[in-house]
């Protein structure tokens, strides 16, 4: 089923990210995770993409695995990284065999070891193309990334948003947002995203924090920011995992229910291929 139909059926509707597995015992322990979180019934599960197209097979064969296996729908990244438009038709394809209907499309971010964003000489510059090229290659879904507080490269918000008006122009069928632990910044581009003219769902992603370190280094490559009152409370239990786990927690909880009360679609949780934090801030919002 495609994403917009689903959030058009389930409100509010609840989705889950995971990365793709290094190993054989990473990919079985990551199917074991899908398997506990499949009792929370998520919307959806998606798989990203690692750069330059690096984890394709492991990213198909889990959201192939998901979807045959646990009869849970499933959206496979896609990115223009190192990939010319041959490559891209060939994984649409495969992924179109696969019975995937629902791909996000993103321009993708730098390989390790490089700075800036190379465009292959037959591929694509930005997120807009690809999602217009999908379109037309066929009766694909289209997800969007969208950044509460602007990406990485942008020089403003306003020029980000423009961007996302370009993707949404392009044929885009909703949106999810990048990690981010303050509402206000969700609040504000949602908002502001609507005086655009964008009208399509809006998913928030959520990412409850269990690690501080891991925390830092994620804030700092994709640019969100960690509020000052929740990183002093973080950091005056940093040493104590179970006390951070807990504190996370209580933060995604904190969030989702704001977050719901102001009427989004739905919560896309980055989970990082664990269970139990996510496990636990959705059960507690769900009984409300």
């Amino acid at each position: 089923m495609k994403i917009p139909d689903i959030l058009a059926q389930k409100r509010p509707a609840f989705s889950f990210e995971f990365f793709p597995p290094k190993t054989d015992d990473d990919a079985a322990h990551l199917l074991a995770t899908a398997r506990q979180l499949k009792e929370l019934d998520p919307a959806f599960i998606s798989v990203t993409w690692g750069a330059g197209g690096s984890t394709r097979r492991k990213t198909l064969d889990i959201v192939s695995a998901v979807k045959k296996d646990l009869g849970v729908e499933t959206m496979a990244h896609l990115t223009c990284v190192g990939a010319s438009r041959e490559d891209i038709d060939g994984v649409l394809a495969e992924i179109r065999e696969r019975g995937i209907k629902n791909v996000l499309a993103l321009r993708g971010d730098p390989p390790k070891g490089s700075t800036a964003f190379v465009t292959h000489p037959g591929g694509f510059a930005h997120a807009n193309e690809l999602v217009a090229h999908i379109k037309r290659f066929g009766d694909f879904s289209v997800g969007v990334a969208g950044y509460p507080e602007k990406h990485v490269e942008a020089p403003s918000l306003e020029a980000d948003l423009d961007h996302l008006k370009r993707k949404v122009d392009a044929g885009a069928d909703f949106i999810i947002t990048q990690l981010f632990f303050g509402n206000d910044d969700f609040l504000r581009f949602r908002d502001k995203a609507a005086a655009r003219g964008i009208a399509l769902p809006i998913l928030p992603g959520l990412m409850p924090v269990t690690n501080v370190g891991q925390l830092k280094r994620f804030t700092t490559l994709c640019g969100a920011k960690i509020p000052g009152d929740l990183l002093q409370r973080l950091e005056a239990v940093q040493d104590n995992a179970e006390a951070v786990i807990r504190l996370g927690v209580a933060h995604a909880v904190a969030q989702g229910r704001r977050l719901l009360d102001a009427g989004v679609p739905g919560i896309h949780f980055y989970t990082l291929n664990r269970s139990r934090s996510t496990a636990e801030v959705l059960k507690t919002l769900r009984a409300r």
